[in-house]
């Protein structure tokens, strides 16, 4: 066996590509005209880009069907919107384990075991403990008996509609309906407004329905006519009105007033039936339910009126206005109405507010859904907080419960344009019906969403501040200034940014900050970090340390983790009292365990915490960045991840030293000391031994050869060390082991050889391994072996490839130049990585793999030696492998075989053979 000699200088230039000038970048911004490419379909319909629209030629019928789907989109939101809205009411508003049954829900007794209270004030006693039902008196019963009950009566007046007893479907109805009238327990009811409405739904879409059927079918099924979507009332038979009207008087015989307004709410949608503007039937409805005494239970009924409303084809908002205008009624009757010195009854106050506040987030909704602006401006003027449309929000009061759900859909624009005006209106509602500093940070939070004239924003921050100032409460104040730190940092108004961190400072001092206050001060501060570019800048902010120090817990953890992640993403950290500050918020973030599992690996703590270590630079000072190296590997030895940024970062200072004339070897050995001495501890064993052939290739490159020798025994130690249980290895751990392999014997040609333990040592030790391991498949054991044979073949070159970069150590070539003892041990091993070859692709049990492997291997052998008598029954056997198990138009078997007649000495025959 004779290896080939390689020029591979000779070979460089042979094989290099030529190269041209170019006119311009590839990725200039203003390419030469001729460069430019037109896009251009012709003509074919089937394309679409979605970024050039619709094309030019689309029919009209392709855009009508477009729009069309919108508009189906657009006529079910509602319906998701209340769908959304019940359950949100649910979930605010969970029902109490025992509800109280009044006079008016024997329909609820049927079959259900009660239970005996007093009646003696039932009311605030089931608001002060809903659980409490010791005393004789009231019936009580569960709130799940009370739910299931109610889906009980639910399928009743199913059942009785589909028998055609529609009149037990009405009675059933209409004491469900009567179930509102009773607000004895206010937390369930919510809950039972719900329920209720489902039923009244389900019994609207089946008088529909019924009434429909009648104006399209005759009594014997026969099809009248088809309703179109838009019909008007004249389109109605005669049997469809009148069962319409019959219905409507049916409804509005019911004695009780809340029943008789729910039910014709739920059939709403019929008067279409009767009459072509059925939206004028709102304000009459509007009108009856100030006839409703109790403030929750009209509330609720006008909350109905708004959703009914919506399934109507259209109609004006006036009628909700008047809704609303309603309610703060109401409320400023309740506001108003004289204290009393008993705790309970400010309570249920506040919750009565609670309950009622959903009522007018969602009527808000629908007023200011798809409002032009002059509707808009209407609104507030019939709201009363304006005199016209000119002078908008003018001095009358306003509840303040309601100026918040105003508030929060006014547009945008309205809300920049009269800031100062607003900011008017929450100074006077100010009353317990809702926190009045919401008002003030919802406004905040308004006015963030767009710019605004500078002298508006300045003169409504100002009044803020000052409002704010006055407020000693910590929790308040901040829920305020939260909501203004973004327009202050966007405007630049470092006086008011200095206030609003002193005042912080002077109220969390000698505190001890409650959860939701460190939620706030963790959005501030997170606020300020995402504004500024460089830690430096916040640092220099006046009380942001004495801020921080005040957190501790999940808010801290989180902050921290925002500041490592500022300061590693710019340039390097090079401040001694930053990187002392920093190193002693990554040691809070380390022992902080339940940021330690944080599973997001963009800011997992190891990472950012890797990122603050590879960032730091001391410069000149090298050992004193060794010795924060050891500080890091000491204070969190237990990331993997840092004990790996520690070896890059020694390895990188090593190399740095190789620059300056000035430092010794022996810092080098320092270096190459705590490598040594870290890389053991890491637990991933392929990136431990990519560090160990780093380290070693930095060891070689500084003159350390025998250091370097030691790593790369402790790497290939590390190699035979591997192995995995069945069904443990992955695709990507194979990989990553060939890879390193490949790479330690890509080394190993610059490695000066061991006199003492052969110059084939290391590749002797990865041949051991390819041929113990039985978890290496035949495939990856082929690629190996070919790659020690590519090694033993360049070694054997008179001219290495390429050589270390240090004058100090010389290469192979001239190290064992004419040796023929060198190059027997190398052909030695060739000779069995040749018979080990063989057997692995004999193994390998697919056919398209193992003949993929044969002509890789042939193609290794003829690059590596020189085509004798010897190598030829080993290159005509795998080419007979090939043959067998790949297409004879495999165009790389054709080239193989072609390059083979050409260099074989003999004809291509497959005799057995024996290495």
């Amino acid at each position: 066996m004779e290896f080939k000699p390689r020029n591979y200088t000779a070979e460089r230039a042979a094989h290099a590509l030529p190269r041209v000038c170019a006119d311009n970048h590839p990725l200039s911004v203003s390419p030469s005209p001729h460069r430019q490419v037109d896009v251009v379909d012709h003509g074919n319909s089937d394309f679409f880009d979605p970024l050039r629209g619709l094309a030019d030629n689309a029919t009209v019928s392709e855009v009508q069907d477009l729009e069309s789907t919108f508009s189906e989109a657009s006529t079910q939101l509602p319906t998701k919107e209340w769908i959304s809205f019940k359950r949100f009411l649910m979930q605010r508003f969970p029902a109490s384990k025992m509800v109280s049954i009044s006079s008016m829900s024997h329909v609820l007794m049927k079959g259900v075991k009660t239970y005996e209270k007093s009646s003696t004030s039932t009311h605030l006693e089931e608001l002060d403990d809903p659980e409490k039902y010791s005393e004789d008196g009231v019936k009580v019963i569960t709130r799940q008996e009370y739910v299931s009950r109610l889906h009980e009566l639910k399928d009743e007046i199913n059942r009785a509609w589909r028998a055609n007893d529609r009149v037990t479907s009405l009675k059933l109805s209409i004491k469900v309906a009567r179930l509102l009238m009773d607000t004895s327990v206010l937390h369930f009811y919510p809950t039972l407004f719900v329920l209720a409405m489902d039923i009244m739904d389900m019994v609207g879409d089946m008088v529909w329905e019924r009434i429909k059927w009648k104006a399209e079918f005759a009594e014997d099924g026969t099809r009248i006519c088809s309703l179109p979507e838009n019909f008007q009332a004249s389109d109605i038979c005669y049997d469809a009105k009148e069962t319409c009207n019959n219905w409507f008087c049916k409804i509005g015989s019911i004695r009780e007033l809340l029943p008789r307004i729910y039910l014709e709410l739920a059939i709403l949608p019929c008067w279409r039936f009767l009459v072509d503007q059925p939206e004028d039937n709102l304000q009459r409805l509007v009108m009856m339910t100030r006839g409703l005494a109790d403030p929750l239970a009209s509330a609720y009924c006008r909350l109905f009126i708004a959703h009914c409303a919506q399934k109507l084809p259209s109609c004006d908002i006036g009628y909700l206005v008047k809704c609303v205008n309603d309610i703060n009624i109401l409320l400023m009757r309740i506001v108003s109405a004289k204290e009393t010195t008993h705790r309970n009854s400010t309570d249920n106050k506040r919750l009565l507010f609670a309950l009622i506040e959903p009522t007018i987030e969602y009527i808000m909704k629908c007023i200011f859904k798809d409002a032009s602006e002059r509707q808009v401006d209407n609104v507030l003027v019939d709201l009363g907080l304006g005199r016209n449309q000119v002078d908008l929000f003018g001095s009358l009061p306003c509840v303040s419960i309601v100026l918040h759900q105003l508030l929060k859909e006014l547009p945008a624009e309205i809300v920049t344009s009269n800031a100062v005006e607003i900011l008017h209106i929450i100074e006077r509602s100010n009353d317990y019906s809702f926190d009045q500093c919401l008002n003030y940070r919802l406004l905040g939070f308004r006015l963030s969403e767009r710019r605004s004239q500078m002298d508006i924003i300045h003169v409504a921050v100002d009044k803020v501040i000052q409002v704010v100032s006055q407020n000693n409460r910590l929790g308040e104040y901040l829920k305020v200034v939260d909501a203004y730190v973004d327009i202050v940092l966007q405007n630049q108004m470092d006086n008011h940014l200095n206030t609003i961190l002193g005042g912080i400072s002077n109220r969390a001092c000698n505190k001890v900050v409650t959860e939701d206050e460190l939620a706030s001060l963790q959005t501030i501060l997170v606020k300020l970090l995402t504004h500024f570019k460089c830690l430096e800048d916040v640092l220099a902010l006046n009380h942001f340390l004495e801020i921080l120090d005040i957190m501790y817990g999940s808010s801290r953890s989180i902050v921290n983790m925002h500041v490592l992640n500022m300061v590693t993403r710019n340039s390097y950290i090079r401040d001694p009292t930053t990187i002392q500050m920093l190193f002693e918020i990554s040691q809070a973030l380390h022992d902080d365990l339940d940021f330690v599992n944080v599973k997001d690996d963009d800011n997992h703590p190891a990472h950012l915490i890797s990122r603050f270590v590879r960032m730091v630079d001391y410069g000149t000072e090298m050992e004193r960045h060794l010795t924060f190296l050891v500080e890091c590997r000491g204070a969190f030895g237990s990331l993997n991840e840092l004990k790996e940024t520690l070896v890059h970062s020694s390895n990188c200072l090593a190399i740095k030293t190789l620059k300056d004339a000035k430092k010794h070897l022996s810092f080098v050995k320092s270096c190459m000391a705590f490598s040594e001495v870290t890389l053991p501890s890491i637990s991933a064993p392929i990136k431990q031994l990519n560090l160990y052939l780093e380290t070693a290739e930095v060891a070689l490159l500084c003159g350390l050869v025998s250091h370097s020798d030691g790593l790369l025994d402790s790497g290939i130690s590390c190699l035979l060390s591997l192995d995995f249980a069945d069904g443990s290895r992955t695709l990507a751990d194979i990989e990553g082991i060939l890879s390193a392999i490949q790479k330690l014997c890509s080394l190993l040609v610059m490695v000066p050889g061991n006199p003492e333990k052969g110059v084939t040592y290391s590749p002797n030790n990865i041949l051991s391994l390819v041929n113990s391991k039985s978890w290496m498949t035949p495939g990856i054991r082929t690629r190996i072996l070919c790659t020690i044979l590519t090694l033993t073949a360049t070694l054997s070159q008179n001219k290495l490839p390429y050589h270390v970069d240090n004058r100090e150590i010389f290469g192979n070539d001239l190290l064992f130049f004419g040796d023929s003892s060198y190059l027997h041990e190398l052909v030695s091993l060739s000779k069995s990585v040749l018979q080990s070859l063989v057997d692995a692709i004999e193994k390998e049990p697919s056919r398209a793999a193992r003949g993929s492997m044969a002509l890789e291997a042939c193609n290794c052998i003829a690059s590596s030696f020189v085509l004798s008598h010897g190598i030829s029954p080993i290159c005509s056997k795998l080419i007979e492998t090939a043959k067998l198990c790949l297409s004879a138009s495999d165009k790389y078997l054709q080239s193989t075989i072609k390059f083979l007649d050409k260099n074989l000495p003999n004809p291509m025959v497959a005799p057995s053979i024996a290495v």
